[in-house]
């Protein structure tokens, strides 16, 4: 039974002045979200919990802390850092790269004011969130990163090398090398095999061949390895120190910092560095990681289409872990941050969201409270061993010839000398010194030379062209007899508004006195800057690929040449002539670049990845917007981007006979249908009238008009553009014959084979010519419908 509520009535000639209104009927109460955790966030929380056990043990024992420590920082990494960080995936806890600082400070100040440092290390890692510089942290040279990570990985395997033969180690790395002939002339025995135990199942573990193998790598390593060499060591009734964790109730907590100020201050700016730097490449990597990972970046928040992972919020990243150091350090917790293995880990296991990571720091909870007798039948030796692993494995072979490519061997060596000599924040503010005066050497390093070369003289400048150059090029450029024929090669990536001067007045007074200039870049798509009022050219050579259709200025000398007098074409080239300029600007500036590609290609013929067919629209470059290069793509243009059906050729089978070859002989494993905006044969659809003269366009059109009756029939939505609708009729036309065409592609008997056997892909693309905005067609369903056209950008790259 309703309410009624009585009102007035508004309108003066109502009888009744007050009438019963009943409301209306209130939408049911939303029930109450519940909290669900996924089971493949479980599997992977268990899987990097097994990892981080260990691995908290081991890192705590070599910075000299308590073991306790370990466990606390892993605990509350994953569960405060986890929780507010803003990459949902990383895991965050102690650190092989914070284990030298650690324990430099445990030596130097003690445990409780090494937590309020770590604490203050939080508070400062907070401001700078705050201040949303955490992208400046990238701009460090990667050279110095790895650097500093091989130099803590030294420090750490010849630290954790004296325990493994049981011995103890020294404060520094010098001390520990002086002292390693000591150690090995009293080895313990059963410290050495309990170690050489734990390496061999850490490095045969992951190796294991077959099916079963399969299935036992599964286990992590890090956990085999040191289980292995407790149960042996059991077993065997051998005499080793082993894990002692006190009871929880003494416990030490963070004290008042006490020291030197200035010593103080260095030790929370080095932690702050280290923390913050290791986190947000981390950050970084995962986005890489996650990347790969096509469930995760295919779905949409609330669609139901499966869990979006999206990009890493640095920022957000670097608050959450200074939240997390400063609980961390409250609670007598090591110094937190972002790992690179447990986090690698927990993308592998298949995690879709921030609870696996969140749901591994309960677990080390419970193992804090209630595993203690099972973890203090560890020995010290086998994690040290462990330790030791991951400390040689921080000296990665990739990352040296990465520098060895990029020749930052210098900034590398230094780095990694001064964080073994003489500590973290020494060494890395050497590498950033020796990168600084790398890069301007590299800056102020330019060559130039002069030659001729068939009458054409040709200087070429190698390096970067700043004001530092500006007398050599000027010297080159005065070698140029007058009124002759030049080339300038810029090979290089800069040019300072000096030497753009100095190569602009040259240019002006060597064309006005009868001679040429010719401005190439030896590199695709290098930008030469070229006078606007050039008597050679007045387009903007801005694009190096662009047809440029120069405009040319009448002048005296081009008297008697067509276009010369005002005729039709006047201040155009013939498009010979155009086409002439043309392969000899490639001849001159292209093919020495791919001569070595195309050469390989025609010894071993053309392999692409996809075929793309797309219209013949002047406007599309196909290598451009997909990034491509010579052999990746077999591309089929037509009129339209239109795939006839099976049978409905009628005598063109030009496109079945490219579909054919593509996925029965080339074996491709895509094959993409891009649209494009403003398509005339989109258009010519449009205002199509049946009967008439049939013209070899209206017949080949024909097959266009599957896609005009889809999108006629009304019953399905209109796609948007990234969130956007379509503009109008021809836009809605062009993404729906996409669609249409896809369909019609899996008609052919080829395509159909290839689909069901798993061989191949379709996908459909829009470039929107305007924006310059390539999109990819999503939320397929099946009937290839589609209500979303994501932006290229959008996505993960």
């Amino acid at each position: 039974m309703s309410a009624c509520v009585p009102t007035r009535a508004t309108d003066p000639s109502d009888s009744n002045p007050t009438r019963c209104v009943h409301p209306p009927h209130s939408p049911p109460p939303t029930p109450p979200r519940r909290f669900r955790i996924a089971g493949a966030d479980v599997s992977a929380s268990i899987a990097v919990f097994l990892i981080a056990l260990p691995l908290s043990l081991g890192i705590a024992l070599a910075t000299g802390a308590p073991l306790q420590a370990g466990l606390v920082a892993a605990a509350v990494g994953g569960i405060v850092a986890g929780r507010l960080g803003g990459s949902p995936l990383q895991v965050s806890g102690p650190a092989a790269g914070l284990t030298v600082v650690t324990a430099d400070l445990i030596h130097r100040y003690g445990w409780r004011t090494t937590c309020a440092i770590t604490v203050l290390a939080g508070v400062v890692q907070l401001g700078l969130g705050c201040l949303r510089v955490a992208r400046t942290a990238l701009a460090v040279s990667p050279a110095i990163v790895h650097g500093m990570l091989a130099g803590i990985g030294v420090t750490i395997a010849v630290a954790q090398l004296h325990i493994v033969l049981g011995g103890t180690p020294q404060s520094s790395v010098l001390d520990n090398l002086r002292g390693l002939p000591a150690q090995l002339a009293r080895l313990q025995p059963a410290a050495v095999s309990v170690s050489v135990l734990t390496l061999a199942l850490l490095f045969l573990w992951p190796r294991i061949p077959g099916r079963a193998g399969q299935l036992l790598r599964r286990i992590p390593a890090a956990l085999v390895a040191v289980a292995g060499a407790t149960a042996a060591a059991s077993f065997a009734g051998l005499t080793l120190p082993k894990v002692d964790l006190p009871s929880w109730s003494s416990h030490a907590l963070a004290g008042l910092p006490e020291g030197p100020l200035l010593g103080l201050v260095a030790a929370v700016l080095t932690t702050t560095l280290v923390c913050s730097v290791q986190s947000l490449l981390g950050a970084v990597a995962v986005d890489k990681l996650v990347a790969g990972r096509p469930d995760l970046i295919s779905g949409t928040p609330g669609s139901g289409r499966g869990p979006r992972v999206g990009r890493s919020d640095l920022n957000r990243e670097l608050l959450g872990q200074g939240a997390a150091n400063i609980v961390s350090g409250t609670l007598g917790g090591l110094p937190v941050a972002g790992v690179a293995v447990r986090s690698s880990a927990n993308v592998q296991a298949g995690a879709v969201s921030r609870n696996s990571t969140v749901l591994h720091g309960v677990l080390v909870v419970i193992a804090a409270l209630l595993m203690v007798p099972v973890l203090e039948f560890i020995p010290l030796a086998s994690l040290a061993a462990l330790v030791m692993a991951v400390g040689i494995q921080m000296v990665s072979l990739h990352h040296i010839r990465t520098v060895t490519r990029h020749r930052e061997v210098p900034v590398y060596a230094v780095t990694t000398l001064g964080v073994v000599l003489f500590g973290v924040l020494e060494g890395v503010t050497l590498g950033i010194a020796v990168a600084v005066g790398v890069a301007l050497h590299r800056l102020t390093r330019t060559r130039i030379t002069h030659h001729e070369r068939d009458g054409v003289h040709h200087v070429h400048v190698r390096g970067q062209l700043t004001f530092l150059a500006v007398p050599r090029l000027s010297r080159a450029l005065h070698l140029i007899p007058h009124g002759a024929d030049a080339v300038v090669e810029l090979d290089g990536s800069f040019m300072d508004h000096a030497a753009y001067e100095s190569l602009q007045d040259w240019q002006k007074t060597h064309t006005a006195q009868g001679g040429s200039v010719e401005l190439t870049g030896r590199r695709p798509g290098t930008r030469i800057a070229e006078p606007s009022d050039s008597a050679h050219c007045r387009c903007r050579p801005w694009t190096p690929w662009r047809n440029h259709q120069c405009e040319r200025p009448y002048t005296a000398s081009a008297a008697g040449h067509p276009g010369a007098s005002g005729e039709p074409g006047a201040g155009r080239e013939s498009s010979g002539h155009e086409l002439a300029r043309g392969i000899s600007a490639f001849q001159r500036n292209t093919a020495p670049i791919v001569r070595g590609e195309l050469a390989r290609l025609a010894r071993e013929g053309q392999q692409p990845d996809q075929l793309f067919l797309t219209c013949a629209d002047s406007r599309l470059v196909t290598s451009m917007i997909t990034s491509s290069g010579p052999g990746d793509l077999f591309v089929v243009r037509n009129v339209g981007n239109l795939v006839p059906l099976p049978g409905k050729e009628s005598g063109d089978d030009s496109v079945a006979a490219a579909i054919e070859y593509a996925v029965d002989v080339l074996k491709v494993r895509s094959i993409t249908v891009c649209g494009h905006s403003g398509c005339g044969a989109m258009q010519a659809l449009l205002n199509s009238e049946p009967g008439g003269t049939r013209t070899p366009l209206q017949r080949w059109l024909r097959h266009g008009l599957p896609s005009l009756e889809r999108m006629a029939e009304g019953t399905r939505p209109w796609a948007r553009l990234a969130g956007r609708a379509p503009a109008d009729a021809v836009e809605q036309l062009c993404l729906t014959n996409v669609v249409q065409q896809l369909e019609h592609l899996s008609a052919h008997e080829s395509v159909a084979r290839a689909l069901r056997e798993g061989e191949l892909e379709l996908h459909g693309m829009y470039f929107h010519v305007g924006e310059a905005q390539a999109y990819l067609l999503t939320g397929a369903d099946g009937d290839g419908l589609f209500d979303h056209v994501e932006a290229a950008t959008d996505l993960p790259a």
